[in-house]
C-alpha cells in the first residue's frame, strides 16, 4: 500500500506542475523566464512543489520494510535499501528548493534595481545546478535506478511476480538512466541528449512501483 500511495503522491503533483508550470520543459528556459513564471504562479505553485517533495515519503517506509523482509534472503538488499533511501532523501532536498529558496529569488527579481535582478539570476543558476542537477537529478536518480535494478533482480529470484513486471523494472531503469545525458549536457553541450528519456523512464518507474505494490498485496513472502 505504501508503494502505491507513494507512487501516486509523486505522480499527482508532477501532473499538476506540467499543467500550471509547464514542468519539466520550463527548466530549459532562460532564467528570467523561469523566475517570472514562478512568481506569477504564487502560493499555489509553492504548495504544489512542497507536495511534490513530501508526498513521496511513504516510499521511504516501503523501501525499509521491503529491505527488512528480504535482507536475510539476499545479501545485497541492505545495500539496495540504503541507496534507495538516500536517493529519495536527496531528491526531496533538491525539490524543496522550489518551496523555500526559489520564491525568494523570484520575488527579488521583481525589484527595480538591475543589479539585484542579475544577482538573483546568478543565484538561481547556482542553486538550480547544485540542488536540482547534482542532488535531485544526478545522485537522486542514479541511486533510485540502482535500487530499482537490485530489487528487480531480487523479485525475479523470488519468482512471485510475472516476468513482464521484472522486464518493466529493468526497461524503466535503462530508459531513466538515459536521462542523465541531459544533465551532462548542461556542462558539456556537445553531448547528445535523449530528451524523452526522463519523462518516459520516470513514468514507467512509477507504473512499475504501483504494479509491484499491487502484487505485494496479493503475494505471501515467508
Amino acid at each position: 500500500m505504501l508503494l502505491i500511495i507513494g507512487a501516486l503522491g509523486v505522480l499527482i503533483p508532477y501532473t499538476i506542475l506540467t499543467i500550471i508550470f509547464d514542468y519539466p520543459n520550463i527548466l530549459r528556459q532562460e532564467t528570467g523566464i523561469i523566475l517570472t513564471k514562478f512568481y506569477e504562479g504564487g502560493n499555489n505553485l509553492i504548495w504544489t512543489w512542497w507536495a511534490f517533495a513530501i508526498l513521496g515519503l511513504p516510499l521511504l517506509v516501503a523501501y525499509v520494510l521491503i529491505g527488512q523482509k528480504l535482507e536475510q534472503k539476499f545479501y545485497f538488499v541492505r545495500w539496495a535499501t540504503s541507496l534507495g533511501v538516500i536517493g529519495l532523501l536527496v531528491q526531496m532536498i533538491g525539490l524543496l528548493r522550489w518551496t523555500f529558496v526559489v520564491p525568494v529569488l523570484a520575488n527579488n527579481l521583481m525589484a527595480e534595481n538591475e543589479m539585484t535582478r542579475e544577482a538573483n539570476k546568478v543565484a538561481f543558476q547556482v542553486v538550480h545546478q547544485y540542488g536540482g542537477v547534482v542532488l535531485g537529478e544526478h545522485i537522486g536518480q542514479l541511486f533510485t535506478i540502482a535500487w530499482t535494478i537490485m530489487m528487480t533482480y531480487a523479485f525475479a529470484q523470488l519468482k512471485i511476480f510475472p516476468k513482464w513486471t521484472i522486464w518493466l523494472g529493468y526497461i524503466s531503469s535503462v530508459i531513466y538512466l538515459f536521462a542523465q545525458t541531459e544533465l551532462f549536457a548542461s556542462v558539456m553541450p556537445t553531448i547528445p541528449v535523449i530528451g524523452w528519456a526522463g519523462f518516459i523512464g520516470s513514468t514507467l518507474w512509477i507504473l512499475w512501483l504501483t504494479i509491484i505494490g499491487t502484487k505485494f498485496i496479493k503475494a505471501k513472502i515467508g
